[in-house]
């Protein structure tokens, strides 16, 4: 495998290319100027100055950014997280394949009846107690002629580099006795296991992640033992005994170092440049075990160590971080440390993610460091979002006050980029007051360009409005709606998505519905939905209102090929049931049968092989509760038992055990909404008990894992019973559904956003409303336009 670096001055893009053997790493550079440049475009002469005075001192561009930032703020939350990069061990022992065959690297000889296998010591003393022995001798090659044969050692170097081990009855005798004279327990393990069985195991997937697992640890223990370690890695004064072979495997800059001629083939001592200690002993430990250890203090440089030294499996795991751990406090830093080296997907995302949450970010110290351009650029987008103009004018006047002297000249230029005309009247008096405070400080026109701003105009407010239109679209599926003759229910077969969210004046939202797409025959509501491989799968539901129209047909919808496809059908009809995906299989648990009966049935779906099959049985009959995953862990809240009475209880399930309850909610309800935003779970909406009957439940739980406990977070602004839900950008979207008191639709949708523990309308849906399901997914880009 063969690296090419693509170098140029300020930017660190490679590209891959296994063909080739010969060429010469470069640590990756950065224009300083350039550097200086960007860093002047988003922060404050203090954190410009930092990276003046730390550049001299050979501090590198990332730890700049990070060590300035935290002279501008009190220093937030930074715990250390564990990261693993879950195919890391299948590409490294896939590497250590690959050196093998091709002889790269090699440093120990197996004979067999005259025959040679090379092979790494490294690898093979990780799992041969021999091996190891004579690699502390300092052996270098293995005789075993006559003793074994060539079966038996190929399968003992497969296991040794975590290539699947084919156990049967008629090679079981050699590969154990093998296994046996080359002290590899670990295998005769196995060989043991399947002779007691004698039946090959369905699922060798599991054990084989296991056992690469295993092996690379096997090779970290060698190395952290100093075992057939060949090389000394030099940094700051620090030493580090490595295997060759290991960093190869693990990192292109050293493939390229250990497998071109260069000089450093032969050397013991090879000293690393550009790089601190701290750095490279956290890649060395991520290349021999998949763990990356990430926080905000080591993240920016990390991701540059990474890089510099090119491995791709630990940039994966520090983009990946940079993508799920960013803050309010840490966005503009992601900014200006994506800008500086050039970027531009992480670039478009934080910049995304500082519109998405500009309240909160504009609450920041940072906001205030903020140049002019950039902070132009953010009210000048139509995505930007705030609960309405007022919050954007209020974030205006305090990056002002932050420097009045230099800044109160630019006043006027920017508040050409706050629309005014989306303020209520009421809003504008705010304005009126601020402006007098800000006379004070020496601005004179600020009101008289707002008021000219307010003024309404033959355009009216649609020029101003600021619509967002987010990557992936909410989906409303199916449903049922009030005739227009108002003397029937009627069934949806249609699908509808969410392609763009408009803010207009005040607190006025609006939500820019278009038709996705029509469903086949029949139409249906109280259906479940799930979404995998953004496939929309459609399951089960009700096609009329008599007692037995509950169907348990299956269907899947591709949206980039606009076209359905039929499945398997359940086991059992159902509705009200609850969906979820674990492990690239999709779970429905419970739901009703009949207008009558609820089930403890939960059928598992399989979509590589098209086939339903039951998991363990819930502990009671079921319906109307609500469903999510977390940590590979199903959780189910609520819903209606077999007497039709609002639950309480919240429990885990797992498809082979069943049932282990957790803490109650407050409150009691059934036909709610649970999602999960980070790694709480949220529920909405539905109905509770009344004596013998039900009424509107507005009271909302939020339920922490990790604690066992729930707590109560604003309430409903309007009943949702039977709604759809979903998770956009953070924000819980609650959809639809009725109202139990007077059985009125509840035709508007309600967004949550936990940041600000605030509820707010955001508008109508397009068609039916009642017994809705809804999901998240991409669609083509041509459908948005």
């Amino acid at each position: 495998m063969q690296a090419k670096k693509v170098q140029r001055q300020g930017t660190h893009w490679w590209q891959q290319d296994k063909s080739q053997q010969s060429y010469r790493p470069n640590c990756l550079t950065l224009d300083d100027n350039l550097m200086e440049d960007n860093l002047a475009s988003i922060s404050s002469p203090i954190r410009l100055r930092v990276y003046r005075i730390q550049k001299v001192q050979g501090q590198n561009p990332a730890s700049a950014i990070m060590s300035a930032s935290l002279q501008n703020e009190t220093e937030d939350k930074r715990r250390p997280v564990d990261r693993r990069h879950e195919a890391y061990d299948f590409s490294f022992f896939q590497e250590m394949v690959a050196y093998r065959d091709a002889g790269i690297l090699t440093d120990f000889t197996i004979t067999l009846n005259s025959q040679h296998f090379n092979v790494h010591a490294v690898v093979l003393a990780a799992v041969s107690s021999v091996v190891l022995d004579l690699v502390l001798q300092g052996c270098q090659c293995l005789a075993l002629d006559g003793k074994l044969n060539k079966l038996g050692v190929n399968e003992i170097l497969r296991f040794a580099y975590c290539e699947k081990v084919e156990l049967s009855e008629q090679n079981l005798d050699e590969i154990r006795k093998a296994a046996s004279a080359l002290g590899v327990s670990q295998l005769l393990e196995l060989c043991h296991e399947y002779e007691q069985s004698r039946v090959k195991k369905e699922e060798e997937q599991t054990p084989m992640r296991e056992q690469r697992r295993s092996n690379l640890e096997a090779i970290q223990n060698l190395k952290d033992n100093q075992i057939a370690c060949d090389l000394l890695l030099e940094v700051d004064g620090d030493t580090f005994n490595v295997h060759r072979v290991v960093l190869a495997a693990g990192s292109d800059y050293f493939r390229g170092m250990f497998t071109s001629g260069m000089k450093e083939v032969t050397q013991d001592t090879v000293k690393v440049l550009s790089l601190t200690s701290e750095d490279l002993s956290s890649l060395i430990t991520f290349i021999y075990s998949g763990y990356l250890q990430l926080s905000w203090d080591n993240i920016f440089e990390l991701t540059v160590a990474s890089m510099q030294i090119q491995v791709v499996c630990a940039i994966s795991l520090c983009f990946d971080f940079l993508h799920k751990e960013i803050t309010a406090e840490s966005c503009l830093d992601v900014v200006a440390f994506a800008e500086a080296y050039e970027m531009m997907e992480l670039k478009e995302f934080s910049d995304d993610f500082v519109l998405r949450n500009f309240q909160e970010v504009s609450s920041t110290l940072k906001f205030q460091d903020l140049s002019f351009d950039r902070l132009s650029h953010y009210l000048a987008q139509d995505g930007l979002c705030a609960s309405n103009e007022l919050e954007v004018f209020h974030a205006v006047v305090k990056w002002i006050r932050a420097d009045t002297s230099r800044r109160m000249p630019l006043a006027e230029e920017l508040m050409k980029f706050v629309r005014f005309p989306l303020m209520t009247f009421r809003q504008f008096k705010e304005v009126r007051a601020v402006n007098l405070m800000l006379q004070d400080e020496g601005c004179k026109d600020l009101y008289g360009t707002a008021l000219l701003e307010f003024g309404w105009t033959s355009r009216g407010t649609e020029h101003y409005s600021r619509v967002r239109q987010p990557n992936q679209v909410i989906v409303l599926v199916g449903g049922d709606q009030i005739a227009p003759n108002f003397a029937t229910r009627v069934p949806s077969k249609d699908l509808w998505f969410a392609n763009s969210f408009r803010s207009g004046t005040g607190l006025v939202k609006q939500i820019e519905w278009r038709h996705l797409t029509t469903m086949p025959d029949p139409a249906r509501f109280r259906h479940g939905v799930a979404v995998l491989e953004n496939n929309l799968y459609l399951f089960g539901g009700s096609h009329f209102y008599g007692r037995c129209d509950t169907l348990k047909s299956v269907f899947r919808y591709d949206p980039y090929q606009n076209s359905w496809q039929q499945l398997a059908d359940m086991n059992q009809p159902r509705n009200y049931c609850s969906t979820v995906i674990l492990n690239g299989l999709i779970y429905v648990l419970g739901g009703d049968i009949d207008t009558d009966h609820n089930l403890d049935t939960v059928e598992c779906y399989n979509p590589t092989t098209n086939t339903w099959r039951f998991s363990h049985p819930l502990d009671q009959a079921q319906s109307g509760h609500a469903s999510v995953v977390w940590n590979d862990k199903i959780y189910t809240s609520g819903g209606f038992n077999c007497k039709y009475k609002c639950l309480v209880c919240m429990f885990q399930y797992d498809p082979e055990k069943g049932t282990t309850y957790l803490a109650d909610m407050q409150k009691d309800r059934a036909e709610h909404v649970m999602e999960l935003l980070g790694d709480k779970m949220y529920v909405a909406g539905g109905v509770c008990n009344l004596r013998e009957f039900y009424t509107d439940q507005f009271t909302c739980e939020v339920f922490s894992p990790q604690t066992n406990a729930w707590s109560l977070f604003t309430e409903l602004l309007k009943p949702h019973v039977n709604a759809a839900s979903g998770v956009l950008e953070q924000k819980l979207y609650i959809m639809g559904g009725y109202c139990q008191e007077d059985y009125s639709e509840s035709c508007l949708a309600h967004r949550y956003d936990p940041r600000l523990d605030k509820w707010e309308s955001v508008g109508r849906l397009p068609g039916p409303s009642n017994d809705i399901r809804a999901c998240v997914i991409s669609v083509p880009r041509h459908l948005r336009q």
